[in-house]
């Protein structure tokens, strides 16, 4: 039975609000780079922005300011990043579009964030999104108590945004219905929000914009139609072009999770995290990095968040049921949950994978392909 601690241990390990976050909005991780940004900017500030868009480029792509090192947020094309800035500096949205696991709304928050210092005002677009979600809605026991007022109305947080002059996110926009992407063209359009009800129009202040994220795995559930799409100006957000830069992301991303969700386990090795980068891209491109041979592709989208997913897992199973270092056994365990989504068609392809390739490795991938076989 485990022995509980003496009260004033207890009081003295309550950690703060901050650090009891399962997920620290990127404002509030990276809070000191923005600090040292806005301290040092040397650069003119559009209206509604806390920093010039040459420091919103240093924060994503990384840098110094002062004496600080700023960590680069996004690893890719600057260029893409320099594009995604200025847009927001017009008064056209933007929307990034692109596989799952390329880092839309990873880049979206960190954006929102070194422009408003606030990334929370989003709208998560799914199967059941409301156009009240998009617009307002009502308290309605208020609602009902003394009719239309100003208290009795609820915000919707692009309505928020409009009216303080700042950015909203809108996830996965292309999940919604179309009636609810359609209410996105006048606001984008007229740049304000009418609420009949009150007989009031609220104008959007400077600084308002809208940054929308779309998966082109889900094309097909909602296609924006093009008077929608005329409204942004669309980025395409590639996935990593080579696998040193993938082994890159993949190893900062591990480091910060484990850092967040103090995992009790050593950062897996640069070989391992190798194995697992290079066995995610042959699957996903169905070829081996050679391009000598031909895979079956699995049904799921083999992308680098998943990877980063199952370095933490096996980080976890390390730490809590393992001697602390990541082993091949952990490993084994997560790649195949990420890869088998369909048991009949994935598990007879991954199965082909380790007999016709990972087998034929040598030593160095012997230790894995047994613990997958198993």
């Amino acid at each position: 039975m485990a022995r509980k601690p003496s009260t004033p241990d207890a009081i003295q390990s309550v950690p703060s609000p901050a650090e009891a976050e399962l997920r620290p909005a990127a404002e509030t991780l990276f809070a000191s780079e923005l600090l040292a940004l806005i301290e040092n900017e040397k650069y003119d500030v559009p209206p509604g922005w806390k920093m010039s868009p040459r420091s919103v480029h240093t924060y994503i792509c990384g840098g110094s300011a002062g004496s600080v090192e700023i960590t680069p947020k996004y690893v890719g094309n600057s260029r893409l990043v320099e594009v995604a800035i200025a847009t927001l500096v017009t008064d056209r949205a933007l929307l990034l579009i692109g596989e799952p696991g390329t880092a839309k709304s990873w880049l979206s928050e960190h954006l929102t964030a070194a422009v408003n210092g606030d990334s929370s005002l989003v709208v998560q677009g799914t199967a059941g999104t409301t156009e009240e979600q998009v617009r307002y809605t009502w308290n309605y026991a208020m609602l009902i108590a003394q009719g239309p007022s100003h208290q009795a109305l609820i915000k919707s947080p692009i309505y928020r945004a409009m009216e303080g002059g700042r950015i909203a996110r809108f996830e996965e926009i292309t999940r919604c219905a179309s009636e609810v992407q359609d209410a996105m063209i006048s606001l984008l359009s007229e740049k304000r929000i009418s609420v009949p009800e009150l007989e009031v129009e609220i104008p959007a202040r400077k600084g308002f914009s809208i940054i929308a994220t779309a998966n082109t795995r889900d094309r097909g559930v909602n296609d924006m139609s093009a008077a929608l799409k005329r409204r942004f100006n669309i980025i395409v957000l590639p996935t990593p072009k080579t696998l040193a830069t993938e082994v890159e992301i993949v190893r900062k991303r591990v480091g910060e999770l484990a850092s967040n969700l103090q995992l009790k386990s050593e950062l897996p090795p640069d070989e391992a995290i190798e194995k697992v980068v290079t066995i995610f891209r042959e699957l996903r491109t169905g070829q081996t990095l050679d391009g000598k041979n031909k895979l079956k592709q699995p049904s799921g989208v083999l992308s680098t968040a998943e990877a980063i997913s199952v370095l933490a897992g096996s980080m976890a199973l390390a730490g809590s049921f393992g001697s602390g270092q990541v082993t091949d056994h952990d490993l084994a365990s997560g790649i195949e949950g990420a890869i088998i989504k369909d048991e009949e068609k994935d598990s007879v392809t991954w199965q082909e994978y380790l007999t016709n390739v990972m087998k034929k490795r040598g030593a160095d991938w012997r230790g894995l392909f047994n613990a997958c076989s198993e």
